[in-house]
C-alpha cells in the first residue's frame, strides 16, 4: 500500500464518558471516542491526544505530576503514560490483563501506577511507571473493581472500590521487593445496622453433652471444605450491604465512604473499623437535606468534602467529631456524578452524563458556571453545509441539530428537533437540511441565519424510519429510502415547498442509496441496493443485499411536466427507466460513479469495482437481473462490514467500517489508500463520513461512542492535470450554484416556522365534517347504516403517509364519480329489503308445516355459506383444544393412577360406621422392591451371624445353674417393653434381629438398625390391614343382610299399605375408591356431545327396541290362557286369598223390604263370611307387623354389634398408629444422629484441610522469612560499611590536608562540617488551599532533596566563602572533599531509612510467622477437642423408654426435656410422696378455707357499719336542704296553681306567637338580604369591567415599564464600564508604582547586603589571626 497523502486531525467533539480530570492547574482533560481531549478552562482551548490503539478504555490524570495514563481496547491491553502539555509517550506497560483493565490511579508521591483488570484473571498491579516495571500484583475477588484511590498522605495504601465492596490494599516493602495485602471492609446492612457475624463454637470438651449434641457450625452442616466454609453464609441470614459509591481519604488517612443509599460512613484502615456519620432518615434534616443517591463523587478540600450525586445538589460539608454539617449548598441544573479539584485546590470541576462540565471557585466567585457543554449523546451523521464553506451540521439520535465551527470546532447554534432521527442530508443549491426520523417523516430546516435555526417544513412518508436521504449533485431532487420498498423523490428546491414528485417501488428494502448527475444531458442516475425482499421483516444491524436498481430520469419532464405520475402517486414508466443488475455476494455498501459501481462485500472482505454494461444507454424497463461480475478486488477492512462514499469531485473514494477505521481510496489506483483510526472499534466504529465541498476536510461520527471527528487530507504531490481539472469543475459548479443559491435561500428565509397546532386544527376540522356527514346520514335510516358499514376507511392526516393521501383522493374520486350509480343500488337494496321484511312477516303466521326456515330468506348464499364455514372452522378448532385438553388430562389421570393407585398393593379404602361418624383407615402399601428385600435380607443375615457368635460365647462362658437362667430370662422379658422403646411386638411387628438400644455405636449398626426397624413399621402396618379386610368383609355381608331383610319389610310395607322411606346402608366413596376412576352418566350436567356415528348406532337400538316391544304385545297364547285359568299365576298364596273379596249377593240392589227368607239366609252367610275374612286379614296384619318389628329391630342390634366391631379396630388403629410413631422415633433419633456423625466429619475434614494449609503457609512463611532475615543482614552491612566509610572521610580530613597549615586546617574543619540551608521542597498542593500540606517524602522527593542540596553546595564553593592565603587548588580540592562528604551523609541517611523499612517489613512478616504458629495451635485443639467429642457422642447414645403418662417427675422447660440431670425411681416411692403431699395439701387448704370465711364475715360487718353511717349523713343533709330551701314566687304560683293544664296551654299559645313572629322577621331580613346581594352583584360587575380595562393598561405600561428598564439597563452597563475601566486603570498604575518600589529597595538590599558580606570577609583573618594568636 502506497499512500498518497496523510490524515491529520483538526478537532474532535463529544462526551464519551463523565470521568474528568485536571491534568495540570488550568487543564482538565475527559475522554472523546477514540480521543483524550484537554481542555484550557481558562482560555477553553483544547488539544487532542489519539489513543494508539483501535479503543480507549480507562484513563487517570495527576494534575501534580503532569502526567495522564489510560488504557487501549484489545486482547492483552497495554497502558500508556503520556507527560503534559509535551503529550510524549513516557512508558508503554505490558501487564498481565487479559480483556481489558477497569480502573487506573496515580500517585501524587511518586511514579506509582495502580491498575486493575477485569475477567479472567482480576489482578490488581502496582507499576514504578518511570522505570516501567511492575512492583506488585495481587489477585482480587472476581469482581470489577470500579474506582482506585491512593492515600495522599501515604502512598501505600490504595483504596478499591465497586459496586459491593471495599478493600484496602496495603504496600510493604523491603529494599526494591514489593507485597501487597488486602484488607476487606465489612460494611454495615442496608439499614445502617452493624452485621455481626457468627462465631464458630469451640470444640473444648466440657464435660457435658446436650441434648442435641455437639453443636456444628453452619459450614459443617452445608458441606462445604475450604476455603467457602469460612465465608459461607445461609441465604436466610444474608443481610442486603450498603453499596458504596463514592470515596476519598482524609488528612489523617482515614476513609470517607458515600454510599448509594445515602450514607456517610467513616472507614479507619487500620483497625478496619466502620462507624455511620449520617443516615439519611434522620430527623433533625435542617439544611442537611442529603437523600439516596447524594454521595455518587467525594472529594477533599480545606474546608471539608465537596459531595454531589443524583439530586443535582453541590454540598460542602464539615466533619467535626463525627458530627456531619452542611456548610453550603449549591443547587445545579443536572446531576453531577463526577467532581475533580484542581492541583491547587483552588477550582472544581463537576461533570454530567449530558455532556456537561461545571466550575466553581470559591473565594472568587459563590457560583457553578458552566464551562462545557457539548451534550452526550450518539451522532446519527454530520456533514458540512454546500452554500457555507465553514459550517458542518450534525445531529443525535434524540433529535438534538448542532451547528458547528469547521476552523475552530465550536457549536455555533443548536435546535432540538425533539423526535428521534435517523438519517440526514445538506441540501447543496439552498441553505437548509433534510433528517430523517423513526416516525418515516422528513424534516427540513432552514438554516439561513446560523444562530438561529429553524423548522419550516415537514412530510410524513413511511410509517417506519427513514433510513436514507440523498441529495443529487445538482440540487434537483430529494430521494429516499427505507425499509419499505418504496423509493421517493423530492424536490429540493424551496421554491417548489419541498413537493413530492413521487414514487417507485424496489426490490425491497433499501441498503444503500447514491446518485450520479449528468450536467450536460440533465440525466439523473440513482442506484439503489436492495436486499431482495428476503430480510425486509428482519431487524437486523447491518442490511445486506445483492439487487441493485439502477434508474434514471429526465430533470426536466419531471419537472415540466404534470403527467409524470398516476393517480396512486407513482412514476409512470415512460418517464422512470430502470435496469437491475444482481451480484454474486452480498453487499453492505455502493455508491455510483461516473461508469463504475464501487461497493463493499462483507462477505469476502474486500472492496469491489463493476463496470457498467453499454445496455445501460437505452435504458430498457426490464425486472430480470443481469449478473455483474467484479472488475477489480480489493483488501477491505480487517473488521467489517463497510460503507464506502465517494468525495464531490468524484476522485477518491472513502470507506469505513465497525472497526473505527478510515480509509480514503485514489479512484484510478484504489489498492493506494491513507487510513487513520477515527473511532474505536469496541463502540461500533464510524457510522457516517462526508467531505467538505473541496474534498480536502472530512467529517466522521462514531456508532455508540457518541463523538465526532474533523481531520484534513495531506495530499504528498498530485498531478497538475488533474488537479487542474478538479478546480475547474468545482469551480463551475459553484459557479452555476450562485444565482441558484441566492434565489433559493431568498425564498427559504421568507418561510414561515413548521408550527403543529395548524395541521392539528386541519385534522380536526376534516374530522368534525366527517362527523357531521355521518349524522347526516344516521338520519335516513337503514340506508344511512348500510352507507356507513360499506365504506372504505380513511386514514386521518395526522397519522397518514403521503400515498395514503393519494389514496384517499383516488377514493373520493370514485366515490363522487359513482355516486348516483350507489345511491340507485342502496335504494334497489332498500326495496327488496321491505319486500323480504313482508315475506318473512308471512311466514311466521303460516302453519309449522308451512314454514320455512330463517336463513330460507338470506339472499346472499355465498356470506351464508362463508359464515357457515367460518363457524365449523371455529368449532372444529374448539373441539381440537378441547380434546388436546382431555387428552392432557388423561394423561395426568394416568400417570397419577399409575404412581399412587396402580402401584399399591393395598389400595388405600376406609370403614364407615353404620350409625356414627367414626372413620377407620387402612394403611396403603406399595409393594417392597427387590433392592430394599436384598438390603433387609443382607441385614438379616448379618444379624443372624452376630447371633450366633455370641451365642456360642455365652455358652462357653456360663457356668451357672439353669433355674438362675429362667430367672433372668423372665426378668429381662418384664423390662423388654421399657426398654425396647416401643410395644411393636404386641402387634405383629415382633423382629427377633433387632439391636438392643444400649448397643448402637457404629455407623453400620445404626444403618441396620433403620432397615429393621422400617420390616417392624411394614409389618404393623400389614398386620392391621389383615384385620381391617377381616372387618371390611363382614361389613359388606351385613349390607348383604340388611339388603335382604329390607326387601323384606317392603314387602309387608306394600301388604299393610305403608307409606316410610327404608334405611339402606350402602359404601361410601372412601369405601369404594375405586369409583372415582369411572364416571356415571347421572354425574354429568350438562348435554352429552354425540358425534353423527354414535347418533345414528342410537337411533338403530331404538328402533329395535320398538320392534322388540311391539312384537311382545302381540297375541301370546300362553299368557291368555294362564291368565283365564289361574288368574295369571301358578300358585295360590296365603295373602292372595285374604287380598281377594267376598261376591255380593245380586239381591242386595233390592230393598231389604223385597228379600226371601232365603235371600236373608245367605245375607247372614254373606256378613258371617265377610266377618271371617275381616278376622283373617288383622290375624295376618299382626303377623306381618310383628314380622317388620323383629326384622328391624335384627338389622338394628347387627349394625350396632358391627359398630362396636368398628370402634375396637379403631383402638386398634390409634394403637398402632402409636407403635408406628414409636418406630419412626428411633428411626427419626438414629438418623439425627448419623447426621450429626457426617457434620463432625465434614468439621474434621475442614480443619484438617485448614491445619494443612496453616502449615503449608507456615513453611512458606519461614522460608520467606529466612530469606528476608538474610536481606537484612546483608544490606546492614552495607549500610555499617556506609557509615564506616562516612567516619573515615573526617578521620582522614587532616591526613588529606597535611600540606596545609594548621590554623588553616582549623578554618578548612568548620568550613567542611558547614552545611547550606535548603528549602524544604515544594508542591503546588502546599499552598494555603490544599488539605494535604505535610505530605511524607517519596524516594524521588528525596532524589531531589540531594540534588538541591548539591546545587547549594556551589554557593558555599564559591571562591568568596575561600579562606584568605588559601591557594585556590587547595580551595578545590577542598571543595571536592567536601562534596564527597555531604554525597556520603545523604547516602547514609538514605541507608538508614530503607534499613529501618526494612527493620519493619522483617517484624510484619515474624508478626505473621507467629500468628501461623498460633493458628496452628488452635486448630491442633480444635480437632483434639472435635475427635474428643466425637467419641463420647458415640458412647453416650440416646435410648427411647417407655413410660406411662404421669409419671415424670422433672420439670421440662422447652418442648424436649433434658434428662442429663434426671434419674429413674420406683414408681410406689413416688406414688407415696405423692399421697402424703396431698394429705397436708388438703389439710392446709381447709384450714386456709377457715380462716378466709372467718375474715368474710369480719369484713361484712365492716361494710355494713359503713354503708348505715353513710345513710344517716344523707338523711341528715337532705333534712338540712329541706330547711334551708328557699320558695320562690315561680314555686308559690306552681303550689298555688290548681289546674296545671291550662297553665302549660297558655304558656305554649305565647310561644306560638313568639315563633310567629320570628318568622315574619326573618322573611322581611331575607328580602332586604336578596336585595343587597343583587346590589352587590351589579358592583361586581362594574368591578370587573373596570379591572379588565386597567389590566389592559396594565399590560402596555409593563411592555414600557420593561423597555424602559433595558434602556436603563444599557446605560447603566455601559456606565458601570467606563466606571470599572478607569478603575481598573487606576490598578493598574498603582501596582506599576508599588512594582518600581519593590524593585528600588530589593536593590538597595542586594547591595547592604553585598556590603555586609564584603565587610564580613575582609574582617575574618584579622579575627582568625588574633584567636590564632
Amino acid at each position: 500500500m502506497d499512500g498518497f497523502g496523510s490524515l491529520e486531525v483538526r478537532w474532535v467533539q463529544g462526551f464519551t464518558s463523565s470521568n474528568v480530570e485536571f491534568v495540570d492547574k488550568n487543564t482538565a482533560c475527559f475522554s472523546c471516542g477514540n480521543y483524550i481531549v484537554f481542555l484550557n478552562v481558562e482560555t477553553k482551548k483544547r488539544s487532542v491526544l489519539q489513543c494508539p490503539g483501535r479503543g480507549l478504555g480507562v484513563f487517570t490524570a495527576n494534575g501534580l505530576c503532569r502526567i495522564l495514563a489510560f488504557s487501549e481496547q484489545k486482547l492483552n491491553p497495554s497502558l500508556f503514560v503520556y507527560s503534559y502539555p509535551e503529550l510524549s509517550l513516557k512508558c508503554e506497560l505490558k501487564g498481565t490483563a487479559i480483556l481489558a483493565y477497569t480502573a487506573l490511579a496515580l500517585s501524587d508521591a511518586g511514579p506509582y501506577l495502580a491498575c486493575s483488570s477485569s475477567l479472567p484473571d482480576y489482578t490488581i498491579t502496582l507499576w514504578n511507571w518511570e522505570s516501567g516495571v511492575p512492583l506488585c500484583s495481587h489477585p482480587q475477588a472476581e469482581e470489577d473493581i470500579t474506582s482506585l484511590a491512593f492515600n495522599p498522605m501515604n502512598w501505600q495504601q490504595i483504596c478499591a472500590v465497586n459496586s459491593k465492596s471495599l478493600t484496602v490494599w496495603s504496600i510493604e516493602r523491603n529494599n526494591n521487593f514489593h507485597i501487597m495485602k488486602p484488607s476487606a471492609i465489612d460494611l454495615p446492612a442496608a439499614d445502617g445496622s452493624v452485621v455481626e457475624r457468627k462465631v464458630i463454637p469451640s470444640h473444648v470438651s466440657s464435660g457435658k453433652l446436650t441434648y442435641y449434641g455437639p453443636q456444628m457450625p453452619t459450614s459443617a452442616i452445608a458441606g462445604l471444605i475450604g476455603d467457602r466454609s469460612d465465608t459461607f453464609v445461609p441465604q436466610k441470614e444474608v443481610k442486603q450491604r450498603l453499596c458504596p459509591s463514592a470515596i476519598c481519604w482524609s488528612v489523617s488517612s482515614q476513609l470517607y465512604v458515600g454510599s448509594r443509599e445515602g450514607f456517610l460512613l467513616l472507614v479507619n484502615p487500620e483497625t478496619l473499623l466502620v462507624s455511620v456519620l449520617y443516615k439519611p432518615n434522620t430527623d433533625d434534616r435542617g439544611r442537611l437535606a442529603i437523600q439516596e443517591g447524594s454521595f455518587r463523587s467525594l472529594k477533599p478540600h480545606t474546608n471539608g468534602i465537596f459531595a454531589t450525586g443524583t439530586d443535582c445538589v453541590l454540598r460542602n460539608i464539615q466533619i467535626k467529631k463525627n458530627h456531619v454539617e452542611v456548610v453550603e449548598s449549591w443547587e445545579l441544573d443536572e446531576p453531577a456524578l463526577n467532581v475533580c479539584c484542581s492541583p491547587d485546590y483552588e477550582t472544581l470541576l463537576l461533570s454530567t452524563t449530558t455532556g456537561c462540565i461545571y466550575r466553581y471557585r470559591r473565594g472568587l466567585t459563590d457560583q457553578v458556571v458552566k464551562v462545557l457543554d457539548v451534550l452526550c449523546g450518539n451522532f446519527v451523521a454530520a456533514a458540512p453545509l454546500h452554500t457555507e464553506n465553514n459550517i458542518c451540521v450534525s445531529v443525535r439520535e434524540h433529535g438534538e441539530l448542532q451547528l458547528w465551527s469547521l476552523d475552530a470546532g465550536v457549536c455555533v447554534a443548536s435546535i432540538p428537533l425533539q423526535t428521534n432521527v435517523t438519517s440526514m442530508a445538506c441540501c447543496p443549491i439552498a441553505q437548509y437540511i433534510a433528517v430523517g426520523t423513526v416516525t418515516g417523516h422528513v424534516l427540513f430546516v432552514d438554516l439561513t441565519l446560523k444562530e438561529r435555526p429553524r423548522l419550516i417544513h415537514r412530510v410524513h412518508l413511511y410509517h417506519m424510519a427513514v433510513d436514507h436521504l440523498v441529495f443529487d449533485q445538482g440540487g434537483n431532487f430529494l430521494i429516499t429510502g427505507a425499509s419499505d420498498p418504496h423509493i421517493f423523490i423530492l424536490d429540493a428546491r424551496p421554491s417548489k415547498k419541498f413537493e413530492v414528485i413521487g414514487c417507485t417501488e424496489g426490490m425491497g428494502a433499501t441498503v444503500s442509496l447514491s446518485t450520479q448527475y449528468q450536467k450536460e444531458s440533465m440525466q439523473l442516475k440513482v442506484l439503489v441496493l436492495c436486499d431482495g425482499k428476503k430480510q425486509q421483516q428482519k431487524k437486523m444491524e447491518q442490511k445486506e443485499g445483492n439487487i441493485l436498481l439502477l434508474f434514471s430520469v429526465s430533470v426536466q419532464r419531471i419537472t415540466g411536466a404534470e403527467g409524470c405520475v398516476n393517480l396512486q402517486g407513482y412514476l409512470r414508466q415512460d418517464v422512470l427507466h430502470s435496469c437491475v443488475y444482481e451480484s454474486p455476494h452480498s453487499l453492505s455498501s455502493c455508491v455510483l460513479g461516473t461508469k463504475t459501481i464501487f461497493a463493499y462485500c462483507p462477505q469476502k472482505k474486500v472492496l469491489q469495482s463493476f463496470q457498467l454494461p453499454e445496455i445501460l444507454g437505452t435504458f430498457p424497463s426490464t425486472k430480470e437481473a443481469v449478473p455483474l461480475c467484479p472488475e477489480k478486488e480489493v483488501e477491505g477492512h480487517p473488521l467489517g462490514p463497510a460503507s464506502v462514499y465517494l468525495s464531490p469531485h468524484q476522485n477518491w473514494l472513502a470507506s469505513v467500517s465497525r472497526g473505527g477505521l478510515l480509509r480514503i481510496h485514489d479512484i484510478s489506483a484504489v489498492e493506494s489508500y491513507v487510513q487513520m483510526q477515527c473511532h474505536s472499534c469496541w463502540l461500533g466504529g464510524i457510522c457516517s463520513v462526508s467531505f467538505t465541498a473541496d474534498s480536502q476536510t472530512l467529517i466522521t461520527t462514531g456508532l455508540k461512542d457518541g463523538s465526532m471527528v474533523c481531520s484534513s487530507l495531506r495530499i504528498k504531490k498530485a498531478e497538475p492535470g488533474k488537479a487542474n481539472t478538479t478546480t475547474q469543475n468545482d469551480l463551475s459548479m459553484m459557479a452555476s450554484f450562485m444565482a441558484v443559491v441566492s434565489s433559493e435561500n431568498h425564498i427559504l428565509g421568507s418561510m414561515a416556522d413548521w408550527e403543529p397546532q395548524a395541521q392539528y386544527q386541519l385534522a380536526s376540522v376534516q374530522s368534525h365534517t366527517g362527523e357531521v356527514s355521518e349524522r347526516s346520514q344516521m338520519k335516513t335510516g337503514i340506508t344511512g347504516q348500510d352507507e356507513s358499514n360499506t365504506s372504505l376507511p380513511s386514514t386521518t392526516p395526522c397519522n397518514g403517509t403521503w400515498l395514503d393521501e393519494k389514496l384517499d383522493m383516488v377514493l373520493k374520486e370514485e366515490s363522487q364519480q359513482f355516486a348516483d350509480i350507489k345511491k340507485s343500488l342502496k335504494m334497489n337494496m332498500k326495496e327488496l329489503r321491505e319486500t323480504i321484511q313482508v315475506m318473512m312477516c308471512e311466514n311466521e303466521s303460516l302453519p309449522d308445516m308451512e314454514k320455512l326456515e330463517q336463513l330460507e330468506f338470506n339472499l346472499d348464499v355465498e356470506e351464508q355459506k362463508r359464515l357457515q364455514a367460518e363457524g365449523e372452522q371455529e368449532v372444529s378448532r374448539v373441539r381440537n383444544e378441547i380434546e388436546l385438553d382431555n387428552q392432557a388430562k388423561c394423561y395426568l389421570r394416568e400417570v397419577l393412577k399409575k404412581e399412587y393407585w396402580d402401584s399399591m398393593t393395598v389400595k388405600g379404602k376406609a370403614i364407615k360406621a353404620f350409625h356414627s361418624e367414626n372413620e377407620v383407615k387402612n394403611y396403603p402399601m406399595k409393594e417392597r422392591t427387590a433392592k430394599e428385600l436384598e438390603e433387609l435380607n443382607r441385614v438379616e443375615t448379618i444379624r443372624k451371624t452376630e447371633h450366633a457368635n455370641s451365642n456360642q460365647e455365652i455358652l462357653e462362658m456360663n457356668k451357672t445353674p439353669v433355674q438362675k437362667e429362667e430367672e433372668e430370662e423372665e426378668g429381662h422379658e418384664a423390662q423388654s417393653s421399657a426398654l425396647s422403646g416401643s410395644l411393636s411386638s404386641q402387634y405383629g411387628g415382633s423382629n427377633p434381629y433387632l439391636y438392643s438400644q444400649f448397643h448402637l455405636h457404629t455407623r453400620e449398626q445404626k444403618l441396620n438398625q433403620i432397615t429393621l426397624l422400617q420390616d417392624v413399621i411394614y409389618n404393623v402396618k400389614t398386620t392391621f390391614n389383615t384385620e381391617f379386610e377381616a372387618v371390611y368383609k363382614q361389613k359388606e355381608q351385613e349390607i348383604s343382610r340388611v339388603r335382604d331383610k329390607n326387601s323384606r319389610i317392603m314387602e309387608i310395607m306394600t301388604e299393610l299399605g305403608l307409606q316410610e322411606s327404608l334405611w339402606q346402608p350402602t359404601l361410601t366413596d372412601n369405601e369404594r375408591p375405586e369409583r372415582a376412576f369411572t364416571v356415571n352418566d347421572s354425574e354429568i350436567k350438562v348435554e352429552k356431545y354425540l358425534t353423527p356415528e354414535q347418533r345414528q348406532r342410537e337411533e338403530d337400538q331404538r328402533k329395535e327396541e320398538e320392534q322388540r316391544q311391539f312384537a311382545a304385545k302381540g297375541d301370546n297364547i300362553r299368557d291368555r290362557a294362564l291368565g283365564d285359568m289361574m288368574g295369571g299365576v301358578l300358585e295360590v298364596k296365603k295373602e292372595d286369598i285374604l287380598r281377594t273379596e267376598v261376591p255380593q249377593p245380586e239381591f242386595m240392589d233390592k230393598p231389604e223390604l223385597q228379600w226371601t227368607e232365603e235371600e236373608k239366609k245367605i245375607f247372614k252367610e254373606y256378613e258371617k263370611k265377610i266377618k271371617e275374612l275381616s278376622e283373617e286379614r288383622e290375624k295376618y296384619r299382626k303377623t306381618l307387623e310383628a314380622e317388620m318389628k323383629k326384622l328391624q329391630t335384627s338389622i338394628k342390634d347387627a349394625t350396632k354389634a358391627f359398630d362396636e366391631t368398628l370402634r375396637k379396630l379403631f383402638e386398634k388403629k390409634l394403637k398402632s398408629e402409636m407403635v408406628i410413631y414409636q418406630e419412626e422415633l428411633k428411626i427419626a433419633n438414629l438418623a439425627y444422629s448419623l447426621l450429626i456423625e457426617e457434620q463432625m466429619l465434614n468439621r474434621e475434614k475442614d480443619l484438617n484441610h485448614k491445619l494443612e494449609k496453616a502449615r503449608a503457609l507456615k513453611n512458606e512463611f519461614g522460608k520467606a522469612l529466612k530469606k528476608y532475615q538474610d536481606d537484612v543482614e546483608e544490606f546492614r552491612e552495607t549500610h555499617d560499611n556506609a557509615v564506616a566509610e562516612d567516619k573515615l572521610l573526617d578521620k582522614g580530613f587532616r591526613k588529606d590536608f597535611s600540606d596545609v597549615p594548621a590554623h588553616i586546617v582549623d578554618q578548612l574543619c568548620k568550613l567542611y562540617k558547614r552545611r547550606p540551608r535548603v528549602q524544604k521542597i515544594k508542591t503546588q498542593t502546599d499552598s494555603s488551599k490544599s488539605p494535604f500540606k505535610e505530605r511524607p517524602l517519596s524516594g524521588r522527593t528525596a532524589t531531589e532533596e540531594l540534588t538541591q542540596m548539591m546545587k547549594a553546595m556551589e554557593e558555599l564553593d564559591a571562591p568568596e566563602n575561600m579562606p584568605e592565603s588559601l591557594d585556590p587548588a587547595v580551595w578545590a580540592r577542598f571543595c571536592l572533599a567536601r562534596r564527597a562528604k555531604v554525597e556520603s551523609e545523604q547516602r547514609v541517611k538514605m541507608k538508614a531509612l530503607i534499613l529501618a523499612d526494612m527493620h519493619a517489613f522483617l517484624q510484619r512478616r515474624i508478626n505473621e510467622d507467629e500468628n501461623a504458629k498460633m493458628e496452628i495451635k488452635n486448630l491442633t485443639d480444635e480437632l483434639t477437642g472435635l475427635r474428643e467429642q466425637k467419641m463420647r457422642f458415640c458412647s453416650d447414645i440416646m435410648v427411647q423408654i417407655l413410660i406411662k403418662q404421669g409419671q415424670v417427675e422433672v420439670e421440662s422447660g422447652d418442648f424436649v426435656a433434658d434428662y442429663s440431670d434426671s434419674q429413674l425411681l420406683h414408681r410406689s416411692v413416688v406414688e407415696d410422696l405423692n399421697n402424703t403431699i396431698r394429705t397436708l395439701g388438703e389439710q392446709k387448704i381447709a384450714s386456709m378455707i377457715e380462716c378466709k370465711d372467718f375474715r368474710k364475715g369480719i369484713i361484712q360487718q365492716e361494710w355494713e357499719h359503713k354503708r348505715m353511717r353513710m345513710l344517716m349523713e344523707d338523711l341528715n343533709n337532705k333534712a338540712r336542704e329541706i330547711q334551708r330551701l328557699h320558695v320562690s314566687q315561680e314555686l308559690q304560683e306552681y303550689l298555688s296553681e290548681t289546674d296545671h293544664d291550662n297553665r302549660m296551654s297558655k304558656q305554649l299559645s305565647t310561644l306560638e306567637k313568639t315563633i310567629t313572629l320570628q318568622e315574619k322577621t326573618q322573611m322581611k331580613n331575607d328580602e332586604n338580604c336578596k336585595k343587597l346581594i343583587k346590589q352587590l352583584n351589579r358592583q361586581a360587575t362594574l368591578k370587573k369591567e373596570k379591572n379588565a380595562a386597567l389590566d389592559l393598561q396594565l399590560a402596555s405600561m409593563e411592555i414600557m415599564v420593561a423597555e424602559r428598564a433595558k434602556i436603563y439597563e444599557g446605560i447603566a452597563k455601559e456606565e458601570n464600564q467606563q466606571d470599572k475601566a478607569v478603575e481598573h486603570y487606576q490598578d493598574i498604575l498603582e501596582r506599576k508604582e508599588l512594582v518600581e518600589q519593590a524593585k528600588a529597595q530589593a536593590k538597595e538590599i542586594s547591595i547592604l547586603r553585598a556590603e555586609v558580606e564584603r565587610m564580613r570577609m575582609k574582617t575574618f583573618p584579622a579575627l582568625a589571626q588574633l584567636k590564632y594568636d
